[in-house]
């Protein structure tokens, strides 16, 4: 029998880490995440744009299998971050809580939401496009500045829709 007090000296293994939120396996798992809720939301949002959000997600996905044991280069595991945690899926939410009746409505600067997203959509895959092209060559320098330019425009009011 054990006495209260050898319990006391007894120790338990540590909990493990938890991945780091820009690992590959966080990132697959996230983009998963992302890509189940284009298809959940596919009926509410127009067939040409999600044909472009699942084509910024297969991007996000070739720049996730370019990691080297496990690793992915940290310019490309930020952008890929930020696009599968925040662009994309905001870009995404910002349309889908618009009024529907509004979606073909040309606002102030003459284009309808359907168009504002898609003209998003795109910048995005371009960016994404980019990136993959930089995570495969090996390029840093073009990784940091497409990581800049994909900060610059998916930040702040550059999501109005």
């Amino acid at each position: 029998m054990t006495s209260w007090f050898r319990r006391q000296h007894e120790t338990t293994p540590p909990a493990p880490e938890p991945e780091p939120d820009d690992s590959p396996a966080v990132l697959t798992r996230t983009l998963g995440e992302l890509v189940a809720f284009i298809n959940a939301h596919a009926g509410r949002i127009p067939p040409e744009s999600v044909v472009a959000a699942r084509l910024v997600t297969d991007a996000v996905h070739d720049v996730i299998d370019t990691a080297e044991n496990g690793m992915l280069d940290i310019h490309a595991g930020l952008s890929a971050k930020a696009i599968v945690t925040d662009y994309l899926p905001t870009t995404l939410r910002a349309y889908l809580a618009l009024d529907p009746a509004t979606l073909d409505v040309p606002a102030a600067g003459g284009r309808t939401p359907n168009e504002s997203l898609l003209d998003q959509l795109g910048a995005l895959l371009a960016g994404a496009e980019d990136v993959r092209a930089a995570a495969r060559a090996r390029d840093v320098n073009a990784l940091v500045n497409q990581g800049s330019f994909l900060h610059t425009k998916f930040t702040g009011s550059d999501l109005d829709l």
